[in-house]
C-alpha cells in the first residue's frame, strides 16, 4: 500500500491499531520513519498460506486467496481424508491452470504438524467453532498470522485467551466478519457513526431462524434423536463414522457424549459441494446457532455503527421475560437493540432522528433520500469476495491490525453469547462490558465457558 492509501484506509476504518512487529517481519532499509510501517514485508516474496479446516467455507476462502498474485497456498489440514483429497485436487488444478507443471501442496491430519513448518507465514482457520480458540492460540504461539472464521470463539473465556495470545506473540489476526469490507455496510455504518441522520435511537437486528428452533436463532441442547430427526439423511448410515474421519480429534475439548452424525462433518457431492454445512452450529454443545452464525455478522455491524466496538451492552433480556417481546439489549447511551425480523432476511435496521437505514447483504435502503446510495453489482459469491481477505494479506505485509482484529471480533461475539445465555436462562441479565462478567449473577457467569475434557485442559494456556 502507498502511504496515502494507507492513511485513507485508516480514516475509513479499514485498518486499525498498530501492533509490535514480530522478529520475522523486517522493515525495508533506507525509508523515512513515517513510511516504514507501509513498507514492511514478509520474508517471502509471497505470503505462504496454510489452511486448517477444509469444509465448504474453506473452499470459498481458498478460491479467493489463491487468486491473489502475492499469496501461495502451500498446505492444508483436516481430520477427514476426503476433504484433504479435495483440497489437494483444487489447489493442484488451480496452479496447473496457471501454467505450472509441478505443483506441491502438502496436507496433514494434525494442525500442529502444519504449524511446525517454518515456511508458512499465515494460516486460515475454518474449523468448527469449538476448535477455533485452541487452534488460534497454537498458531499464535507458532508465530503465524491468522485469518480466523467467525464467530471468533465458542465461549467468552476462549475469546479472552485468544486476545492474550495474539498480543503476547505479536501476530496479526483478522476475524472473518467480511461485511465490514462490503460497500453497503461500510456506507451505512459511516453515516450512523457520523450522525448524518441525527442521533441513533434504536436498532433492530435479524439473524434468521433454523430448523431446530423456529422461535429464536438460539442453539438447542444436543440429543442424538434431534440430530437424526432433522438430518437430510434419514437412514442409519448417517450415524456411522467413516473410516477416514478422526472423530475423537474432531470432538477436541467437547464431551464424548456427543456421537458422530453425518451432518456434523458432511461429505460432498460429485461437484465438490458439501451436502450441507455442518449442523454442529445449531447445538449448544458445539455452536451458537444462528445467534453466532449470522449474529457474528449482523450484531457486528450494529456495534460498529453504534460506536461500541471493544465495548458492548450493559443489559440483555430474553424474549418473553417480563414485558420484553424480543431478545433485547440496552447500551449505556440509551440505545436499545432488539433481535427481530423486519423483512424476513438477515440484516440491520437503524432508527435515527432524521431517518431510517436498512442494510442487508447486497442491498441498502433509507427513507432519507439525501443519503441514498447505489450499490455496485457483483457476480462473485459473497463468501468468495476478496476485499476482506485482501485486507488480511495487506495487514500481514504491513504488520498492522486489520479492520476486524481480535478485540473487535471478540466484542461482537460477546453480544451473541450473552444473548444465548439470557435465552437459556429465560430472564434478564446485567452485563459489565469492561470486566466481561454478569453483575452479581453466579449462575450466568458459569455460562462464560465450559469444562474441557481432560486431554484438552491446557490448550488455552497462554
Amino acid at each position: 500500500m502507498k502511504r496515502r492509501d494507507f492513511i485513507k484506509a485508516m480514516s475509513m476504518g479499514t485498518a486499525g491499531f498498530l501492533v509490535p512487529a514480530v522478529p520475522t517481519i523486517a522493515a525495508t532499509k533506507n525509508v523515512e520513519a513515517e513510511d516504514a510501517i507501509i513498507t514492511r514485508k514478509s520474508p517471502n516474496e509471497k505470503v505462504n498460506l496454510g489452511f486448517i479446516g477444509m469444509g465448504q467455507q474453506a473452499m470459498y476462502l481458498l478460491g479467493s486467496f489463491m487468486g491473489m498474485s502475492d499469496v501461495r497456498v502451500v498446505a492444508g489440514c483436516d481430520l477427514y481424508d476426503i476433504k484433504r483429497d479435495r483440497f489437494v485436487k483444487r489447489v493442484t488444478e488451480y496452479y496447473q491452470g496457471k501454467g505450472e507443471k509441478k505443483v506441491k501442496v502438502d496436507v496433514y491430519e494434525d494442525y500442529q504438524d502444519l504449524l511446525a513448518r517454518k515456511d508458512i507465514d499465515a494460516v486460515v482457520i475454518a474449523t468448527p467453532d469449538h476448535a477455533h480458540a485452541m487452534v488460534a492460540i497454537a498458531a499464535a504461539k507458532a508465530g503465524k498470522d491468522i485469518y480466523l472464521e467467525k464467530p471468533m470463539t465458542l465461549t467468552i473465556y476462549e475469546g479472552q485467551q485468544v486476545i492474550k495470545a495474539v498480543r503476547k506473540y505479536g501476530v496479526i489476526l483478522q476475524v472473518g466478519s467480511q461485511q465490514r469490507s462490503s460497500d453497503e455496510f461500510q456506507h451505512a455504518a459511516q453515516l450512523i457513526r457520523e450522525g448524518a441522520l441525527g442521533k441513533l435511537e434504536k436498532i433492530q437486528v435479524y439473524v434468521g431462524r433454523n430448523g431446530y428452533n423456529g422461535e429464536t436463532g438460539a442453539p438447542v441442547p444436543y440429543t442424538e434423536e434431534l440430530a437424526r430427526k432433522n438430518s437430510r439423511i434419514k437412514d442409519e448410515s448417517a450415524t456411522k463414522c467413516p473410516a477416514g474421519l478422526n472423530w475423537d480429534k474432531w470432538l477436541g475439548p467437547l464431551p464424548t457424549t456427543v456421537k458422530y452424525h453425518h451432518d456434523f462433518d458432511p461429505t460432498y457431492d460429485e461437484k465438490g459441494r458439501d451436502l450441507c454445512w455442518g449442523t454442529w452450529r445449531w447445538f449448544t454443545v458445539s455452536g451458537g446457532g444462528l445467534m453466532t452464525d449470522w449474529g457474528a455478522h449482523m450484531f457486528d455491524i450494529a456495534q460498529w455503527a453504534a460506536g461500541k466496538d471493544c465495548n458492548g451492552p450493559v443489559f440483555v433480556a430474553a424474549p418473553g421475560w417480563k414485558h420484553y417481546d424480543y431478545l433485547t439489549y440496552k447500551y449505556d447511551n440509551g440505545v436499545e437493540m432488539t433481535e427481530q425480523s423486519f423483512d424476513k432476511k438477515q440484516g440491520v435496521k437503524f432508527f435515527c432522528e432524521d431517518g431510517t437505514i436498512i442494510v442487508h447483504r447486497g442491498s441498502y435502503w433509507t427513507d432519507n433520500q439525501k443519503f441514498a446510495y447505489e450499490l455496485k453489482k457483483s457476480d462473485v459469491a459473497y463468501e468468495a469476495r476478496a476485499p476482506h481477505h485482501r485486507t488480511f494479506i495487506d495487514s500481514v505485509r504491513a504488520h498492522v491490525d486489520p479492520n476486524v482484529p481480535c478485540e473487535i471480533g471478540h466484542s461482537s461475539n460477546v453480544v451473541c453469547c450473552i444473548g444465548n445465555i439470557a435465552m437459556e436462562l429465560k430472564r434478564g441479565l446485567v452485563w459489565n462490558p469492561l470486566t466481561q462478567k454478569f453483575m452479581n449473577d453466579a449462575e450466568a457467569n458459569k455460562k462464560l465457558h465450559y469444562e474441557y475434557r481432560e486431554a484438552y485442559k491446557n490448550v488455552l494456556d497462554v
